[in-house]
């Protein structure tokens, strides 16, 4: 596979010229929703990230919709779960949000549970990280990727740190103690947050990039609703940008300006982050660029992926198909971007999705 760059505009209206093609997400691009016909009959399970749960509520719901006699189980089980739970067999698709990893047999454990065949990857929902933090009094924060890994490494356990105050000048800053939180479960959420902390910050995060935190310091948390819960007064965290709520929300470090996590910030980003040409056909892993200095872009971001077997036996066959086929539609992805937040696919890597979703066959 080709070295290929996603270029985009902001969200929702999206016009891109990579991946060979010059189309607009909002108009044109991959317009079949996989879910024409309502004689569809039948149950898919799937499993994986909880960070895509309202995208997926939104997802079922427009298929079902459509297709009547379907149901769509979904369990926000965290990504790894999601990903043993594929690879076990016990369901029929997997949604995660980092990439099958072949340095922890991810892959050849999915080939296995494929019959032998490479798993299906593509990209199906694209959402910024946010730094959430709960601190009386302090509704605009400023942070660099390295302040932020020393804060969740240990080395700045006081609010009123000087790391901290030298980007937030004029403001207030109490000299409560830090209490960080992360997920206790294996997370994509946290791989893609180690993996900017590592790229990003400077040499200051110590750790590879990975689905379980490296610390034993800090407060564990079950899923991104975990999180979001245990944030208390003083306290600062990590999650899905669209499940943050009522949380005060930092912004990072991005050149030399400062930048809100917002769908816009983390499309910016994605423009420059290039499909990864190691991986097998079938294959849609992105590279994230963690260093970009775009203007308005926001590199703390999670590219989410659906996972799924090349053949299906006839009974499950057109359901995921069709299924998945909406999940990257366009009409999906803007049901998505209306439930969730999220920055809807371009419409190139739409189509290069759907391509994929295409040459799923019958055993």
């Amino acid at each position: 596979m080709n070295r290929t760059v996603l270029r985009r505009v902001a969200a929702p209206c999206i016009a891109t010229l990579a991946l060979g093609l010059a189309v607009s997400a909002c108009g044109a691009g991959n317009e079949d929703t996989g879910s024409k016909t309502s004689n569809l009959s039948g149950t898919i399970k799937g499993a994986g990230s909880s960070a895509q749960e309202a995208a997926m509520k939104a997802w079922r719901a427009g298929f079902q919709t459509d297709n009547p006699k379907v149901t769509v189980n979904y369990d926000p089980s965290g990504s790894g779960a999601g990903v043993e739970q594929f690879n076990a067999g016990a369901i029929d698709f997997a949604a995660s949000d980092a990439a099958l990893d072949p340095t922890k047999g991810e892959v050849d454990a999915a080939k296995a549970r494929c019959g032998g065949k490479n798993a299906l990857e593509v990209p199906s929902y694209v959402s910024p990280i946010a730094v959430v933090y709960k601190l009386n009094g302090v509704d605009k924060l400023n942070l660099s990727a390295k302040t932020i890994a020393d804060i969740f490494s240990g080395k700045v356990t006081k609010w009123n740190d000087a790391e901290i105050a030298a980007d937030n000048s004029g403001v207030t800053l109490p000299s409560t103690a830090i209490t960080t939180v992360h997920r206790g479960d294996e997370s994509g959420t946290t791989k893609n947050f180690t993996d900017y902390l590592s790229k990003a910050g400077e040499g200051a995060w110590k750790y590879d990039p990975d689905k379980v935190w490296p610390l034993k310091s800090g407060e564990a948390a079950t899923g991104t609703s975990g999180v979001i819960a245990a944030i208390k007064e003083g306290s600062i965290g990590y999650a899905d940008e669209s499940q943050a709520g009522d949380l005060s929300k930092a912004n990072i470090k991005v050149g030399d300006a400062f930048t809100a996590p917002s769908a816009e910030g983390a499309a910016k980003a994605l423009e420059v982050s290039p499909i990864d040409d190691t991986r097998t056909e079938g294959d849609l892993a992105i590279k994230v660029d963690r260093t970009t200095t775009e203007a308005g872009a926001y590199p703390l971001f999670l590219a989410s992926y659906v996972i799924a077997c090349p053949t299906y036996d006839a009974a499950k066959l057109d359901l995921v198909k069709g299924f998945l086929k909406y999940v990257v539609s366009t009409a999906g992805q803007q049901a998505a971007a209306s439930n969730a937040g999220s920055a809807p696919l371009p419409a190139s890597l739409q189509t290069k999705a759907a391509a994929i979703i295409d040459t799923i066959a019958a055993k």
